[in-house]
């Protein structure tokens, strides 16, 4: 009996060492690529200063912002790695060689993913701002440790405002609860506050991204419709490249308004179809698809298209227009709020896309547990918005690509101004269009 007992323990001992590895090397890798990410951006003028000390507080600022934006790559990367890996467990299902991808490695991710993002939010980027900005305490010995000091106390004071704010939000909306967890910090208030950031992030991807997709259709169908921005461009980009990416456009913005419309009904139908958290993946029993492997593939290219629409649409924002990065002339200051933009887009994409329906794998660890997955109407809603939204900016923008099309194709943008276009006999146009290709 005991040497079963150490046969688990060693089997247990060596999974877990192994899950470890994986998830170093992973991370390794995602911080090697942030890392000449924001390499490419950086001013470089601001880290080979004269000052030796400005010059190694914005190193380390840097490095907690590759950090950072390695923790947004993972978190983009979570619903995928966690599909495919589905799929590929039940595609072989007794490899020897696949054992190592096993539900405990994908759950311990997420783990990691959410821990290591609320770390970066609420202390690490916090941090990184303050000690670029900060000077030492008057009278104190100059250095990089007086920066450290003073860094620190403004970091305690603002987790203190932080905290209270969110004391008070939880007494005006329960009262009671409020008042008996007034010292349960870690179990209660630290939760309610990552359900608001996430909250906030489902919010700015709902907003970003229809104004993305419809920032794409503009720029694709203006390239299409007559490339005078690219001069160079060969006839195979004119006569290919553009058609294909605006019908790939196309393709990819209509599955997802049928997937997240035939989510709407699913919500009305079916109680499964709620956003929810699990505890066990249960990776290689079933597809989380109807359509099986190629609705998998379906589903991740999905998730990635919109995760991109997102991003285009919040630096095409007038609001978030200033901290579009440009190549070596990206001020430090401008990196930090780009990294703490990117992972709140990004952290909360699993959420996201499974409140839309886009795929049926559950949220798992703290994920599924934030306070408004549970409502049926705050979900509905969200739904509904999101398919309105994104069909009116599609049906805005693609009309006035085919009415400007139009127009150029009959000659008519050479009319006078004072000519109402809308008053033109549909005889005019037809006899124009015909005079043009005789």
């Amino acid at each position: 009996m005991e040497t079963e007992d150490v046969t688990v323990r060693e089997q247990l001992f060596h999974d877990r060492v192994r899950e470890t590895i994986i998830c170093v090397l992973l991370f390794i890798c995602l911080y090697i690529l942030s890392h000449f990410i924001l390499a490419h951006f950086k001013k470089s003028a601001e880290f080979v200063a004269d000052d030796i000390e400005d010059a190694t507080v914005n190193k380390i600022a840097l490095w907690l912002c590759t950090f950072t934006l390695s923790v947004a790559v993972c978190a983009v990367l979570l619903l995928p790695i966690s599909i495919l890996s589905n799929e590929v467990l039940l595609t072989f299902p007794q490899s020897y060689y696949m054992q190592w991808l096993n539900g405990s490695l994908i759950h311990g991710l997420w783990n990691l993913v959410f821990l290591f993002s609320n770390l970066s939010l609420v202390f690490l980027m916090p941090f990184a701002y303050f000690f670029t900005e900060s000077e030492g305490f008057a009278g104190s010995k100059k250095g990089v440790m007086a920066r450290v000091y003073e860094t620190a106390v403004m970091l305690l004071l603002l987790s203190l405002l932080v905290l209270g704010i969110v004391w008070v939000a939880t007494a005006l909306l329960h009262h009671n609860t409020a008042r008996e967890s007034l010292y349960d910090l870690w179990e209660y208030y630290l939760p309610y506050l990552y359900s608001g950031i996430s909250l906030f992030g489902v919010l700015l991807l709902l907003l970003c991204t229809p104004f993305g997709l419809s920032r794409m259709f503009s720029v694709t169908g203006s390239l299409l419709v007559k490339p005078r921005l690219r001069k160079k461009a060969s006839p195979w980009q004119r006569n290919l490249g553009y058609p294909v990416a605006m019908l790939l456009l196309l393709a990819l913005t209509a599955v997802s308004e049928l997937m997240v419309c035939f989510h709407v009904l699913e919500l009305l139908f079916d109680e499964s179809a709620m956003p929810k958290g699990m505890e066990d993946p249960h990776l290689g029993l079933a597809s989380f698809s109807m359509f099986g492997s190629l609705g998998a593939a379906v589903q991740v290219v999905i998730i990635l298209y919109l995760m991109v629409s997102s991003v285009v649409g919040f630096y095409s924002s007038p609001l978030f227009t200033g901290l579009l990065p440009r190549t070596q002339d990206t001020t430090l200051t401008q990196i930090i709020g780009n990294c703490v933009s990117l992972l709140i887009l990004s952290s909360a994409l699993p959420v996201f896309s499974r409140t839309l329906g886009i795929t049926r794998f559950d949220l798992l660890g703290d994920f599924g547990r934030y306070n408004w997955l549970g409502s049926f109407h705050i979900v509905f809603l969200y739904n509904m918005l999101f398919a309105g939204l994104t069909s009116a900016c599609l049906i805005n923008t693609v009309t006035w690509a085919l009415q400007r099309e139009l127009i150029r194709a009959f000659g008519l943008h050479r009319l006078p101004q004072t000519v109402s276009r809308s008053t033109i006999p549909l005889k005019l146009l037809l006899a124009n269009g015909l005079s043009k290709i005789h």
